[in-house]
């Protein structure tokens, strides 16, 4: 059968297993999902039907949209050494998470979901850790809080004492970081007004699930990060390298 495996951290898996699951719901095609319950807690359903095959095909970023469309599948699938992380998967995938029926169930699953289209907070993530010199800055951050109108700053980083996330503290000493595990800061998060996002599949599913908010993001080359294209959506706001304006 079609199995799914924690390979990567959680965002990584939901990138991985929706994108399985768009197949699946297509084929009805059976499929066993790791951290399933979790990514419940988001109100994402992952589908698995009743098809299983004696055959197994790995499934890859090359041939996904192949077999998405083939019309006929009769074979399970092996997705687990790929992340599916190109530009057309994700705006597929993000599209899917802004149909309505799946925006309503997603929405109303969220413990924060009275704060949607009620705020005029900014929410900062600030991806550090081993990814820490793929970062894209301080200034990064700094020159694109000015030019956002906003209330009340909320970060969340996996390193706190960081000097980039100091030196913000010290420029904004009224920002509050938040400290909830991986669901609710996702939950908390889309529901600011404003985001500006890091790189990595986090902060990429925080964009996702921000159904009301206006995203900003980093431009970035893509021989010197280590995911995929993830964030050329067409109404998020990317920030150039150079003295990080809007392009």
């Amino acid at each position: 059968m079609t199995t799914t495996a924690k390979n990567g951290r959680l965002c990584n898996q939901i990138i991985r297993n929706l994108a399985v699951s768009l197949i699946a719901e297509k084929y009805n095609l059976n499929v066993v999902y790791c951290s399933k319950e979790l990514i419940d807690n988001l109100g994402i359903e992952l589908f698995s039907g009743e098809n299983i095959y004696q055959d197994t095909q790995v499934l890859n970023e090359e041939n996904y949209f192949s077999i998405y469309n083939c019309g006929n599948l009769n074979y399970n699938l092996s997705p687990n050494t790929h992340f599916f992380q190109t530009k057309e998967i994700t705006n597929l995938l993000r599209d899917y998470l802004h149909t309505e029926k799946i925006k309503s169930r997603i929405i109303e699953k969220n413990p924060f979901k009275t704060r949607y289209g009620a705020n005029n907070d900014l929410y900062i993530h600030i991806r550090l850790g081993d990814v820490s010199h793929f970062n894209p800055g301080l200034n990064y951050y700094l020159n694109t809080i000015k030019i956002i109108n906003f209330d009340n700053l909320y970060i969340s980083t996996d390193d706190k004492n960081h000097n980039i996330v100091k030196s913000l503290f010290t420029s904004h000493p009224t920002a509050k970081i938040i400290e909830y595990d991986e669901i609710t800061t996702i939950q908390y998060a889309s529901t600011c007004k404003h985001i500006i996002l890091s790189h990595g599949s986090f902060s990429a599913i925080i964009g996702y699930l921000s159904f009301f908010s206006s995203v900003y993001y980093s431009e970035y080359e893509s021989n010197k990060i280590w995911h995929g294209d993830m964030f050329s959506i067409k109404d998020w706001q990317k920030m150039s390298s150079a003295d990080k304006t809007i392009i």
